[in-house]
């Protein structure tokens, strides 16, 4: 089937898709885009290394990304365009990440149909650096089983190997795509679309966000098995290995992690991880030494939103947890407000104060069906 999609999947010449993506892309509102337009479709374009930027991951640990100028954040879209289209026939049912019409919630929703089908053996998998260790030419090789006009594959490979910019200082970028690119999720989903139609050749039920999966089984001997088929595709195929730290074999009963929640035989809530970055957000908007104005209540409420149209669902189990991090989270604008941690000060500045100010809580978010 796979095979008959790739014979298929033809490109129409470059310039006449160039020329219409282009101009859905980014209209006349680039000054500099008839030149930008003519070097696409003459293939001359040249992208310019991109910016690296490090964020923290947590454990003192650093992600590092990959920031394009715009210029070329513009011309990886249209590229983006031309080929989505193509390859999101190609792609695996069960594969959610970054692609159209597809979420992480629709990610869990099919993990925990699974478990209601008896699949609760779990391989928890994690793929060691995917985006800074994933062999370029794995990328180009699934690109050239469906794309046949060098003039495209030849630019994404110029996009591949661009270089980053560190410190005033050009490296070079022979493996891996830069995290932060706009093209790089669909690179990865191309990479790790061969991942896919392997577990599915060996009839494993698995799903899979971009380079975050779980394959899930309904004995401990077929998940021990297919954790020794993943790291040999990998290794073999894919140039990548797993993480012996990360990846698990678990059940539903021990629990695991998955796209920011804690799976379990009866709970899908929020994880350790998720419950920190809720606290720390909102620490560094509630300084004691602040006052709490307009401005303060607007920025909490940002967070507070977020948080709970994420793990407000009718799948998750996060009332009690919500309750708990609602009075975390008073305590910590009573502290703002006195100046000071005092039990008295719950008189002093009621619930109901709070709310004619403004401020939201998690609790008012959450599914009412699973309370």
């Amino acid at each position: 089937m796979r095979s008959s999609c790739y014979q298929a999947g033809k490109l129409q010449p470059t310039s006449f898709l160039v020329e219409n993506s282009f101009a859905r892309a980014i209209g006349t509102e680039v000054i500099s885009s008839a030149l930008l337009k003519r070097a696409l479709k003459q293939g001359t374009f040249q992208p310019m290394p991109a910016r690296r930027v490090l964020i923290p991951k947590g454990n003192d640990k650093w992600r590092p990304l990959g920031i394009p100028i715009v210029r070329d954040r513009v011309a990886q879209e249209v590229l983006r365009r031309l080929l989505q289209p193509l390859f999101e026939p190609l792609f695996h049912p069960d594969s959610y990440g970054f692609r159209p019409g597809r979420s992480t919630h629709m990610a869990l929703r099919r993990v925990l149909e699974l478990k209601r089908r008896g699949y609760r053996q779990v391989l928890d998998a994690d793929i060691c650096g995917f985006f800074d260790n994933l062999p370029q030419p794995v990328i180009l090789r699934g690109l050239t089983n469906v794309v046949a006009d060098g003039t495209i594959l030849s630019l994404i490979e110029k996009f591949l190997k661009a270089g980053v910019m560190e410190e005033g200082v050009v490296k070079p970028t022979t493996v891996g795509t830069p995290q932060g690119g706009v093209i790089s999720p669909l690179l990865a989903n191309i990479a790790l679309n061969f991942l896919d139609w392997h577990l599915e050749a060996r009839r494993y039920r698995f799903v899979r966000y971009a380079d975050d999966f779980v394959v899930l089984c309904k004995s401990a001997q077929r998940t021990e098995e297919a954790r020794s088929q993943v790291e040999i595709f990998l290794k073999e195929e894919l140039g990548l290995t797993l993480s012996n730290d990360k990846t698990k074999v678990t059940t539903f009963q021990g629990g695991f992690a998955f796209l920011g929640f804690e799976l379990g035989s009866h709970r899908c809530r929020m994880r350790s991880k998720s419950v920190e970055n809720f606290k720390k957000q909102l620490q560094e908007k509630t300084i004691r030494s602040r006052n709490l104005d307009r401005e303060v209540v607007r920025r909490c409420n940002e967070v507070v939103r977020g948080f709970a149209n994420y793990f407000s669902t009718e799948f998750s189990t996060c009332c009690n947890q919500f309750r708990t991090l609602d009075r975390w989270y008073r305590m910590r604008l009573r502290c703002m407000k006195y100046k000071r941690q005092s039990e008295r000060d719950n008189w002093r500045l009621r619930n109901v104060r709070l709310r004619r100010m403004g401020l939201v809580f998690l609790s008012d978010y959450q599914y009412p069906l699973r309370c």
